[in-house]
């Protein structure tokens, strides 16, 4: 068995794995002009519809809440009713499809010097050792997005907005969706409240 072929297939096993452990992406914005620190209490907005078709259903719409609770009062938030709140919050939900296509080359042994290269014009320039073959594999696949908001109730004015994106897996059981989705609540909330430069 080549060594160095058996390393380099590790090395890339290595990386798919990282890379699939960290497919989570979260990201925030807020209006620079808003305090902070004066947001002591904070309501969920009430749907003034039966539209639902941006939130989820049942056992995760109660997951997100419990994980958005849990987290604003770890930061010093407390829950309170919508008429006397700080800040009224709600979350909005959207998957959209990916493709992935990836390339790669199956020839054992390939040189892009070709045999003999030489920087200087003598022996066989630049080749390949042998012909190339390659391999296409085509992936389709889901990313949902989580969206939490956070809207002065005085103003009515947006103020701050998290984000936090991550592939789809339905095979995750009860437990495991609690851990992505406190996972993905604490994540999109790690930077809050922003910290504002002075002026």
């Amino acid at each position: 068995v080549n060594m160095k072929k058996v390393q380099l297939i590790l090395a890339v096993l290595s990386l798919s794995a990282l890379s699939a452990c960290s497919s989570m992406r979260s990201s925030s914005d807020y209006d620079p002009a808003a305090n902070f620190g004066d947001i002591k209490t904070f309501a969920w907005v009430e749907p003034q519809t039966q539209e639902n078709s941006y939130h989820l259903d049942g056992l995760m719409d109660q997951r997100v809440r419990a994980a958005v609770d849990k987290q604003l009062a770890q930061k010093g938030l407390k829950l309170t009713n919508a008429e006397t709140a700080d800040v009224l919050v709600n979350y909005l939900t959207k998957v959209d499809k990916k493709i992935n296509v990836d390339t790669f080359n199956t020839n054992y042994g390939y040189n892009p010097y070709g045999y003999g290269y030489n920087p200087y014009g003598y022996g066989y320039g630049w080749g390949m050792s042998r012909a190339m073959n390659t391999q296409t594999t085509v992936r389709e696949y889901e990313v949902g997005t989580l969206i939490l908001d956070m809207i002065d109730r005085a103003s009515g004015r947006l103020i701050w907005r998290g984000t936090v994106t991550d592939t789809i897996r339905n095979e995750n059981t009860p437990d495991e969706r609690v851990g992505i989705v406190n996972e993905a609540v604490s994540s999109m909330l790690m930077d809050y409240p922003p910290k504002i430069e002075a002026k």
